[in-house]
């Protein structure tokens, strides 16, 4: 064989083998990312959107221009509401109609089910610089102080909450007691005020807001008590699950003993992102471990997050609807407020003193 055509033969060779190489690891590439069931999600979801616009664009009648003013590509007609049954011609100075999606962006409170490493939950997120966002602490039978060892006024259904209250967002709130009493969790302060409060609690971690709805996170057995008469909303409650955008978990150091805590179970959380600019609250649909759930709350954007209760206390409702029931009647739970389900007048009326410089009085 003539020597160049020995060189060609062989650079032939060697890209055949290159391919197989090539081919060989993009596939073991490829079946290890679809193993993972949100990544299949993802790329089959990616695959049907890009034929779909294949098929669009391929369907397209041509037509002549009949205006000069027509944009160049297909924007207007992609992102209307309604899109016109027959091409029209649009003038370049009409403004496109807004999506349902950039709607509900607009929108101060988001409430939204998801899907992360196999566990389904709802998101609620709320933009904490909204002027109508106001957050408070809900009791059973209306009371105006929480549960204690000392006194009680019982616990009730969350349906009955929820329709008293009238707000954007019903969750549950803090541990309770499982005796008579049904003590709550921690010190509480809401529409600028104690609902409970003992000088003696020291532990769990607290999620307070402050002047102008700034959150903070503190655990006091970490950080020191926080400073409840600076908070307008706290709650009491943990483990916490993330500190500075990082995993932290340590549950029996905060006082935390009870093993449904401590084991796998069905749970809620609430955190807020690094500018302290959205809250979060998340309603786990899956039994997990603290360990996922501080995953989770990181992989949506938290940078600080604790642990709220769970179990037979889930409990979710959005503008009146019951989404997820608990399985108990409950002692507390968090309200939230919005432009669409204004908060009532005296709560306001309160945000605006703590603004002004009023703060809670402890009890004595």
């Amino acid at each position: 064989m003539p020597k160049i055509q020995q060189n060609h033969g062989y650079r032939k060779i060697k890209r055949r083998l290159f391919l197989v190489i090539l081919g060989f690891v993009t596939g073991e590439v490829l079946a290890e990312y679809l193993a993972v069931p949100q990544n299949r999600h993802n790329f089959f979801q990616l695959v049907s959107q890009t034929l779909a616009k294949l098929l669009g664009f391929k369907s397209i009648p041509s037509q002549p221009i009949q205006n000069n003013s027509i944009p160049t590509t297909p924007a207007p007609q992609s992102v209307s509401v309604k899109p016109s049954p027959t091409p029209k011609t649009i003038n370049s100075q009409q403004s496109p109609k807004l999506t349902k999606v950039s709607q509900k962006k607009s929108r101060p409170i988001q409430v939204s089910r998801k899907t992360i490493a196999g566990v389904s939950f709802y998101q609620t997120t709320i933009d904490l610089q909204d002027p109508e966002i106001f957050m408070t602490i809900g009791l059973a039978n209306n009371a105006t102080v929480a549960n204690t060892m000392q006194a009680t006024q019982g616990d009730e259904s969350f349906a009955k909450m929820v329709a008293r209250y009238k707000a954007a967002v019903v969750v549950n709130g803090t541990f309770f007691g499982k005796d008579e009493k049904q003590a709550v969790l921690g010190n509480m302060v809401a529409g600028g005020k104690f609902l409970k409060y003992s000088m003696w609690e020291n532990y769990g971690t607290t999620l307070g807001l402050k002047v102008g709805n700034k959150p903070e996170l503190i655990t006091a057995r970490k950080e020191g008590k926080p400073e409840w008469n600076e908070h307008w909303f706290s709650i009491t409650c943990g483990p916490r699950l993330l500190d500075k955008g990082e995993v932290w978990l340590a549950p029996l150091s905060e006082g935390f003993k009870d093993s449904h805590v401590l084991n796998e179970a069905s749970r809620s959380a609430i955190g807020f992102d690094a500018s302290g600019s959205k809250l979060f609250l998340v309603t786990f649909l899956n039994s997990l471990s603290l360990k996922q759930e501080a995953d989770i709350m990181k992989a949506i954007g938290c940078s600080e997050a604790m642990n709220l209760d769970g179990g037979a206390s889930l409990g979710l409702a959005h503008q009146g609807k019951v989404l997820v029931s608990p399985g108990r009647n409950l002692t507390n739970v968090i309200v939230v407020y919005d432009r669409e389900f204004p908060a009532p007048a005296a709560l306001k009326m309160s945000w605006q003193r703590f603004q002004n410089g009023e703060r809670p009085v402890f009890p004595n």
